[in-house]
């Protein structure tokens, strides 16, 4: 199991920075209009987020 989540961590990172390498300029204005974004729609996106890949992986397992 430990292994398996080590893998997973290992995907995120990748995926996550692979807008940051191509897109340097959209991620930083991104990231500036996440900060304006009030806490709730930033809880509500992480809740549907968090939603649909528990829901992914529960389909296709």
């Amino acid at each position: 199991m430990w292994e398996e989540l080590g893998k997973a961590v290992c995907l995120i990172l990748i995926i996550e920075g692979v807008v940051p390498f191509l897109y340097p300029d959209r991620w930083r204005k991104l990231v500036a209009t996440l900060a304006i974004i009030d806490d709730r729609r930033l809880r509500i996106m992480g809740l549907l987020s968090m939603l649909i890949g528990l829901a992914l992986l529960l389909i296709t397992n």
